[in-house]
């Protein structure tokens, strides 16, 4: 999937988080011929609602589309595919991690971590489950160390991970990691990481360990889905 810069955009005009992960979005959609050439994408309303975006956002990614020839613009008339390729089949240039934008991230973690989850709660071992409480308590421990708290935050999903006894899973997610140090989804976080927000996530892992420690399957489950819920509207919602 291409990248989406600044230089995509008239000159004075910045390129907004959101707006970035609209475009790689909409051009992974293009790419792969969800939205073959010559159809008309949704319209501007459904878009907007479906990616969870302001639509002002989203004509702000369409704008950007349409200067990189990916769409055409018809006043009244709504937006239509003119992007072509001679070489669909040919492998896209740049690491996986490149090509993934932090949505296409979340998108992937929201298939993975809930069945890890699961999976873990009914494998993890006592000696595991202690492992997994000293990360937890370290995690408490950060205030404003962002590295530090990143390092928890992984260790903590490669306990879980290791506890599926699941070696394809396991390397799967390891892939997500790889993935997230890559892309720039790392500099998002590093936004977002405030010290409010770094208690709010606090308290999700340790609702979660709990749960986890209590063989909670359904509660421990529910915890993750919700903590992707609300990553994913953080990364939407910020421009």
């Amino acid at each position: 999937m291409a990248k989406t810069s600044n230089a995509d955009l008239p000159v004075g005009q910045s390129l907004g988080e959101t707006v970035r992960i609209v475009v790689d979005t909409l051009t992974a959609r293009i790419q792969a011929g969800n939205y073959p050439t010559d159809s008309r994408l949704p319209s501007e309303r459904a878009l907007a609602a479906e990616l969870g975006v302001s639509r002002n956002t989203l004509r702000d990614a369409l704008d950007v589309l349409e200067q990189r020839k990916m769409v055409r613009r018809r006043q009244g008339s709504g937006s239509f595919v003119i992007f072509q390729s001679d070489h669909l089949d040919a492998p896209l240039p740049g690491s996986v991690g490149e090509r993934t934008s932090p949505l296409d991230h979340l998108i992937v973690r929201s298939i993975i971590e809930p069945e890890m989850v699961r999976l873990a709660v009914m494998n993890m071992t006592p000696k595991e489950l202690d492992a997994l409480a000293c990360i937890v308590a370290r995690i408490e421990a950060v205030r404003t160390d962002l590295n530090e708290f990143t390092r928890c935050e992984e260790e903590f999903y490669r306990c879980v991970a290791r506890a599926t006894r699941n070696p394809l899973l396991e390397s799967c997610y390891e892939l997500t990691i790889e993935v997230c140090r890559q892309s720039f989804r790392t500099a998002l976080m590093r936004k977002h990481l405030t010290p409010g927000r770094i208690q709010d996530y606090q308290t999700r892992f340790n609702s979660l360990f709990n749960a986890i420690a209590t063989r909670d399957v359904e509660a421990a489950v529910e915890i993750i889905k919700l903590h992707l819920v609300e990553e994913q509207k953080l990364f939407l919602h910020h421009d």
